[in-house]
């Protein structure tokens, strides 16, 4: 049996259909939803770690088949089992594993898919190399593109690199979708958490043109008395 078929069959055994109904909300799966037609089995993300690790060999070629699967977990596990390949691989393969990624974005299409993975892959080999893939991604029509730009930054961040993510967040500023909101607040807030002068740099010179909620993201670790200044200035 191919090894995608039988990742498929172990996640299966441990589907869930209550959680897969209540996941199929969180995730926005309904018509004109940004989830739409995402279909759910109803598996936690520890479980999926398990499955990853135990089946972290699998090749390219086969994860591939998971990534192009409807069910959101065999994508999820896919991502995990890249993650952990990225981890054990020398250049030559970080570099084919990032080749894959960018070559299947369009099947990394909800924000959990992003959120888990793109730090961890592309935020980690771009670190050292030359960035001009995030600038594309950013300016993508893609949604899922725009937010794999802004979370591999994420990686970047916790180093105290934030070139990307304060250019990011300002062109990113008339965005119409909340994920992208959501996913450029997040990441200004931990840049707050690492150097807190930049972030206030950054909300003084551009709160009153931040999206509300990109603006309540980047706030949240303030103290009360700032949150209520930035935000009645908005």
């Amino acid at each position: 049996m191919h090894k995608a078929e039988t990742i498929k069959k172990e996640l299966k055994k441990i589907a869930d259909k209550d959680k897969a109904k209540h996941l199929a909300g969180f995730f926005k799966t309904g018509k004109g939803q940004y989830g739409e037609g995402d279909i759910f089995i109803g598996i936690r993300v520890p479980d999926q770690r398990k499955t990853a690790k135990l089946f972290f060999d699998t090749e390219l070629h086969e994860i591939e088949k998971l990534l192009d699967d409807p069910i959101h977990e065999c994508r999820l596990t896919a991502l995990l089992i890249l993650i952990e390949k990225f981890s054990k691989s020398d250049d030559i393969k970080k570099k084919e594993i990032v080749e894959f990624y960018l070559s299947k974005t369009s099947r990394i299409n909800n924000w959990d898919l992003v959120d888990l993975s793109s730090h961890q892959i592309l935020g980690n080999y771009y670190y050292s190399r030359d960035r001009e893939i995030l600038y594309k991604l950013v300016q993508s029509s893609s949604l899922w593109e725009q937010r794999i730009a802004v979370v591999s930054t994420y990686y970047f961040i916790k180093r105290n690199d934030f070139k990307e993510i304060l250019t990011f967040s300002e062109m990113l500023l008339d965005h119409k979708h909340d994920l992208i909101h959501k996913a450029t607040g997040w990441m200004l807030r931990e840049t707050g958490k690492m150097d807190l002068k930049i972030l206030k740099k950054f909300l003084d010179k551009n709160h009153r043109a931040m999206p509300r909620t990109m603006l309540r993201y980047a706030i949240e670790k303030l103290d009360e008395t700032e949150k209520a200044v930035y935000m009645a200035k908005s």
